[in-house]
């Protein structure tokens, strides 16, 4: 017999529910045996599934922690230099993930990891930002590496907390 999706594909399974014929790219194994993908009801986990407004709430979310991340560590510790860079690179990433968890009520996946880094790259800019508008040496800025360093672990702590 031929596969009910794929027509050129000879297959001798068939859906242990409604008996139509499946290939074994269309069979989906189910604690009950093999299944169509209609049968088998295959469905994205809930924490996945991340509707618009959910990804409107998190970047919302991702915006004013961000900025406020921003802002705390301009004003604690406007340039920050080894160790000390990484912890605070631990401390932005975890807190935009924790808001943007806490607002879409523990969802997780790719849109929210991104907008997540999105976020802990705002608070790098507003720090950045407000150690430009201080009466700062340009030349400290200009090499500014324990800064991105800090940056890059935060956005790694925060797409790993969304994953």
């Amino acid at each position: 017999m031929q596969c009910a999706t794929h027509p050129d594909v000879e297959t001798e399974l068939s859906c242990g529910k409604c008996g139509k014929a499946i290939c074994p790219r269309c069979m989906v194994h189910t604690p009950v045996g093999a299944r169509c993908r209609d049968c088998a009801q295959v469905r994205r986990l809930p924490t996945y599934h991340t509707p618009a407004p959910v990804l409107a709430k998190g970047a919302a979310a991702a915006l004013v922690a961000g900025a406020a991340l921003g802002v705390g560590w301009w004003f604690f510790l406007a340039f920050s230099f080894g160790f000390l860079s990484l912890i605070i690179g631990l401390a932005v990433g975890y807190g935009v993930a924790q808001a943007v968890l806490w607002a879409t009520n523990r969802r997780a996946g790719p849109p929210l990891q991104a907008i997540a880094i999105a976020g802990v790259l705002l608070a790098y800019f507003v720090r950045l930002g407000l150690i430009l508008t201080a009466d700062v040496d340009i030349s400290i800025v200009r090499f500014d590496i324990f800064g991105v360093m800090a940056a890059a672990i935060g956005c790694f702590v925060a797409a790993g907390q969304l994953r």
